[in-house]
């Protein structure tokens, strides 16, 4: 994996969160990776992206950015997990049925991919929903879009498998987002 230290944002690391996030939305399958687009991400303000650092960063409980940093402290990718709770309001697809994170935002810099850096980011990530206090997570579910099959594959070979529910894919209603989840370990 190339010395790359996976790690939680810090609340402070907003210009880096918000330069890795605009790198992501300029790749070529962010159309169908992402719910937002380049033009809108760019034109939030700074307070946009310090509240996104400061809210997923370490010491949160209700979302966790992971970063993939190299030796130099350049990010080489991110993957964030949303804590979903029956009683929550929906983000995105169905309400939670049961206690679960959600996987967004995942980005890995093409010279990183195939390094390991994806599987380490997916791994800090569902060991962190297992380490959730009570209630205990049950799954992390992830969506992908219909098309996005480098995704889906990576995701189907890091032990995710599709629940067979589908949503609208937003702005596109012709399009479908896949879920796949993990299920949490029994002892």
């Amino acid at each position: 994996m190339n010395d790359y230290l996976i790690r939680p944002v810090r609340a402070d690391e907003w210009e880096k969160t918000r330069e890795l996030r605009l790198a992501a939305l300029q790749d070529p399958a962010a159309s169908i990776a992402f719910l937002e687009t380049y033009d809108n991400a760019l034109a939030q303000p700074e307070s946009f992206w310090q509240g996104r650092a400061e809210g997923a960063s370490e010491g949160s409980t209700t979302a966790r950015q992971f970063v993939a940093e190299a030796p130099d402290g350049t990010w080489a990718g991110t993957i964030t997990v949303l804590v979903e709770r029956p009683s929550d309001e929906v983000r995105f697809g169905e309400a939670a049925k049961v206690d679960q994170t959600h996987v967004v935002g995942v980005y890995v810099r093409p010279e990183a991919r195939g390094t390991g850096v994806t599987e380490a980011l997916f791994q800090a990530g569902v060991d962190w929903s297992w380490t959730l206090p009570d209630p205990a997570v049950q799954r992390v579910r992830l969506y992908v879009h219909e098309d996005n099959a480098r995704a889906a594959a990576f995701y189907r070979r890091f032990g995710f498998t599709a629940t067979g529910e589908t949503v609208p894919m937003p702005g596109d209603d012709g399009a479908l987002e896949l879920e796949y989840e993990i299920r949490r370990p029994t002892a």
